[in-house]
């Protein structure tokens, strides 16, 4: 397994990035604390990433309204509340869509969609990105000591516990 995370795990962190990201970036951060990873690596291969995802699905949105459309569609009280926000806080949104789970993709396809600027939009989401994946990286680096040391005196069910928690507050967010 340590061999496995070791040469594959820059790569799985990067795809899963693609979309979100949240709590690999989290996890990486662990691991960057136990020494398994580096955590300047993993806060720019997630950043990157991130960084190509939120791209794309403006791209996306913009070059084919009625894909992205359909996609929304399944979405309508998330999309509701996605424009909304950007109505509201305008540029800001794109900050904040990167800690909301729930909007995280629909809020590069909303302003995809309108007539938000793609120079504007590629500045914004650079800054958000590089802001986020330093706050998360870092967050989960300095967890780390907290993180190995349940798992260590709980053993599996420290993380059975741990995990339990991540998946509950995972849900609750869904359910918002």
């Amino acid at each position: 397994m340590e061999e496995l995370i070791k040469e594959w795990g820059y790569i799985i962190l990067f795809l899963y990035s693609f979309g979100g990201g949240f709590l690999a970036l989290v996890f990486a951060g662990v691991l960057s604390y136990s020494g398994e990873f580096n955590i300047f690596i993993c806060i720019v291969t997630a950043g990157v990433s991130n960084f190509l995802g939120d791209q794309f699905l403006f791209i996306i949105a913009r070059k084919n309204k009625n894909y992205a459309k359909d996609i929304m569609s399944k979405y309508s009280r998330k999309v509701a509340y996605s424009n909304l926000l950007i109505r509201k806080y305008g540029y800001i949104v794109v900050f904040l869509q990167k800690y909301l789970y729930g909007i995280k993709t629909l809020v590069p396809l909303a302003m995809g969609l309108s007539k938000y600027n793609f120079t504007q939009f590629t500045i914004l989401n650079i800054t958000a990105t590089f802001i986020w994946s330093f706050i998360i990286g870092f967050v989960g680096f300095y967890m780390g000591e907290f993180v190995l040391n349940l798992a260590d005196e709980f053993k599996i069910y420290g993380i059975i516990f741990l995990i339990s928690i991540i998946l509950g507050f995972a849900y609750f967010l869904k359910k918002i």
